[in-house]
């Protein structure tokens, strides 16, 4: 079935039902074995059962989630360590295809995630994906942009917490030595933050582990101390995550021997 004639979503920032895609679109790429990606994506599909533990039972990526989508494990730490807190319910602003919303979830702890983004492709594949994990009831979909939908004059937008996973512009953010948060596109880190400290003061921001720290610093409320998490597998930072409010007080959990966390306070 189409995207555009799927009945399971509304547009202009409109909840989306509870139904799960029936087929794949035609414009989700697939991939196997015999017939993998080639260029930039290979090295990102070699990855895909680090991406998505359950990726062989059918999980669904848009083109650019392959190059955006948390791999599970961080999405997993993120997750407990936000929701060791008394949050209920969290927002994933841009939840592309899924992957942090599945793991906010799956914890016992949650009670509901809103689950936005733009690209009415990516929800499908959200939807489709948290239909695999078993976790469909607890998501509520959103096609909208958030910041529209946090502005309208009677916003939907209520949640404990906001977890932010903006655009980095792609792959080319890994040539970056440092990279620039006032410049990432289509909004600066700074923008992002301010509008969604509207809706709460606990927030987690995912940005790239080359970030800078100088740019971090400043969007500490004054008086206020914030934590800066590394999130590491086999010894190398795949992200930073920074939290904000009643999140920066928890203390990052243990990890295994395969994962670290570097964590440090601002």
């Amino acid at each position: 079935m189409s995207k555009l004639n799927d009945p399971s979503l509304k547009k202009n920032g409109r909840r989306t039902s509870t139904n799960v895609p029936e087929s794949r679109p035609s414009d989700i790429p697939e991939f196997s074995e015999e017939h993998p990606p080639t260029g930039d994506l290979l090295y990102y599909w070699k990855q895909r059962n680090n991406l998505f533990s359950r990726y062989e039972e059918g999980v669904w990526l848009t083109h650019d989630a392959w190059y955006e989508v948390t791999p599970e494990n961080v999405a997993e730490k993120i997750s407990q360590h936000i929701l060791q807190s008394p949050i209920e319910t969290v927002i994933d602003a841009f939840c592309g295809v899924g992957g942090n919303t599945i793991q906010f979830a799956l914890s016992a702890s949650c009670k509901r995630v809103i689950a936005i983004d733009t690209n009415p492709t990516a929800i499908l594949c959200a939807k489709h994906n948290a239909h695999i994990y078993g976790v469909l009831d607890k998501i509520e979909f959103i096609v909208g942009d958030f910041f529209e939908l946090l502005n309208a004059k009677e916003s939907i937008l209520k949640a404990d917490a906001v977890f932010l996973s903006p655009p980095w512009g792609g792959p080319t953010y890994r040539n970056d030595k440092i990279f620039d948060l006032d410049t990432m596109l289509p909004y600066s880190a700074s923008f992002i933050f301010n509008q969604a400290s509207k809706i709460s003061k606990n927030i987690a921001l995912y940005i790239p582990r080359t970030s800078n720290l100088n740019q971090v610093a400043k969007l500490v409320p004054e008086g206020q101390k914030i934590q800066a998490v590394h999130y590491c597998v086999r010894k190398r930072s795949k992200a930073l995550t920074v939290y904000f409010g009643q999140l920066s007080k928890i203390k990052a959990e243990g990890v295994s021997a395969e994962e670290e966390e570097e964590e440090e306070e601002l």
